[in-house]
């Protein structure tokens, strides 16, 4: 298990790491597959801040809770998170998954000011990653274990890019390209 500790607007304690090192591996008895576990201590004002996110097999799972004591905080969320990681496993047990390649992706980030006075955009920063094949189903779990709005995926039964997003509903959306 990989453990990355930041520490923001406090000063690094020995105790707090041990602390998240000792509820993050209590996670492995879940999930076999190694874990990326990146949590971030912050303290603003009166609030102490615990966001955690952990990273299974291209599956992001992230919580975030704050209290007056960073050590409830934290138990907080990883309470969030490990609820979130038996949700996971149980709907993986469930689920037979799709056997395909991963795709490279690329995206392209523009500013903002690059759109102004008629100029040609100007990229800020691209990042290069995979993604997995899946199914609509995995991609609607992914969805739900995570805090984004959208997931752009390959779709393992079509081999074409799919956009699964969140409605204001709470329900979900999903946009297929159609050929003409």
């Amino acid at each position: 298990m990989q453990l990355s500790v930041t520490f923001r607007h406090m000063e690094p304690s020995d105790a707090l790491k041990k602390y998240v090192q000792e509820r993050t591996s209590k996670l492995t008895k879940y999930i076999d597959k190694p874990l990326e576990s990146q949590v971030i201590l912050s303290v603003h004002k009166f609030r102490q801040i615990a966001d955690v996110i952990i990273t299974v097999d291209g599956l992001r799972i992230a919580g975030q809770e704050s209290h007056e004591d960073m050590y409830a905080a934290i138990d907080l969320v990883m309470d969030k998170i490990e609820r979130q990681v038996k949700k996971y496993r149980e709907k993986i047990r469930n689920h037979k998954p799709l056997q395909g390649r991963e795709i490279r992706w690329r995206r392209d980030i523009y500013g903002q000011d690059s759109f102004e006075d008629d100029q040609e955009p100007v990229v800020v920063r691209t990042e290069n990653y995979f993604v997995k094949p899946m199914s609509v189903d995995e991609a609607a779990m992914q969805m739900d274990l995570s805090q984004q709005e959208f997931l752009v995926f390959n779709n393992a039964s079509t081999q074409t890019v799919n956009v699964l997003y969140r409605r204001k509903d709470g329900n979900y959306g999903l946009i297929v390209p159609q050929n003409f």
